[in-house]
């Protein structure tokens, strides 16, 4: 691999100095998750800055902007990784030895658009509490099957086990089309949360859901089990393209509380600190937010902190 450009070290330097401005620092009791669908994530242009004629768009520089992101997390679940894991491969050596990935296989079909679902965690804070499985629903029930399998992984960071559940909901031809796996997708994981002797502590959603806004039928069917997305989330634009016009709300992170709106978390407090993140202004520059979103991604990061 040849050494990075002048240009590239340049763009990783202020990206490096933003995130240091933006994103909590590490400390012995935080815990810092993060989700991001970062798009089409398949293969890499074997260069520092692709040229107009490559395929794929993606270069080094893209994923190890990718990886300095994602280096300030405890663990990151990742939607849109495709069957193709190149970049995948890249960015884990990018993030160094300390890290590890757990992912799923690829939902065959057209639906299930040749993706996986993924988590990098960081094993100097978290390791695998040994619980994983994918989200498949029983027979008889209502919705048919969900066309990308939802993801389930533990973890543990010191004595605190908490469990993240990961989705990228259908699009579908119409928002409706979308109601069937938010609601199928919320009233499984409550029934989970909510049985006794389970494996089930700590447990967190969060993933691209597609919602629209909130109060639409999309957010109240996400909402209608009692999951709770942090309020300091409602203001920060999802994707590259929003903007005080027009906001969606398609990532969320969220737990769920109890019948006197309590959390159900234990040994986990939300620190109030939350947000996305805008890397555009950072890389990239002479490109439009359409190229630079086939680079790095359409939709922003989007993290949480607890205190542990």
């Amino acid at each position: 691999m040849e050494p990075a450009t002048v240009a590239a070290l340049e763009q990783l330097a202020t990206l490096t100095a933003a995130l240091d401005a933006e994103i909590p620092a590490r400390t012995d009791t935080n815990l810092l998750i993060g989700t991001w669908n970062v798009r089409a994530f398949g293969g890499v242009t074997p260069k520092w800055a692709a040229e107009p004629h490559d395929s794929p768009k993606r270069d080094w520089l893209a994923v190890a902007s990718i990886a300095e992101v994602a280096s300030r997390f405890d663990v990151m679940a990742l939607q849109e990784v495709r069957r193709n894991t190149t970049a995948l491969r890249f960015l884990l050596a990018r993030l160094g030895p300390d890290w590890r990935v757990i992912t799923s296989d690829v939902t065959e079909g057209a639906p299930g658009n040749d993706e996986r679902l993924t988590f990098l965690y960081n094993t100097d804070r978290v390791q695998p509490s040994g619980l994983v499985g994918e989200i498949v629903l029983p027979p008889g029930t209502d919705a048919e099957q969900f066309a990308r399998t939802p993801y389930a992984a533990g973890f543990t960071h010191g004595s605190t086990e908490f469990i993240l559940a990961t989705v990228h909901i259908l699009w579908g031809k119409d928002p409706e089309d979308r109601l069937p796996e938010i609601t199928a997708f919320a009233d499984w994981m409550r029934a989970w949360t909510d049985r006794p002797n389970d494996w089930n502590q700590n447990l967190l959603v969060l993933g691209d859901f597609n919602l629209d806004r909130i109060g639409n039928p999309l957010y109240e069917a996400f909402i209608a089990t009692g999951l709770w997305p942090p309020a300091e989330l409602n203001a920060v634009p999802r994707t590259v393209f929003d903007n005080e016009k027009t906001r969606h709300f398609y990532d969320q992170i969220a737990w769920f509380t109890d019948a006197d709106g309590n959390s159900t978390l234990q040994s986990m407090t939300y620190t109030q600190h939350a947000g996305s993140f805008d890397f555009i202004p950072h890389l990239y520059p002479a490109m439009t937010r359409t190229e630079v979103s086939w680079r790095i991604s359409d939709h922003y990061p989007l993290w949480v902190e607890f205190q542990v």
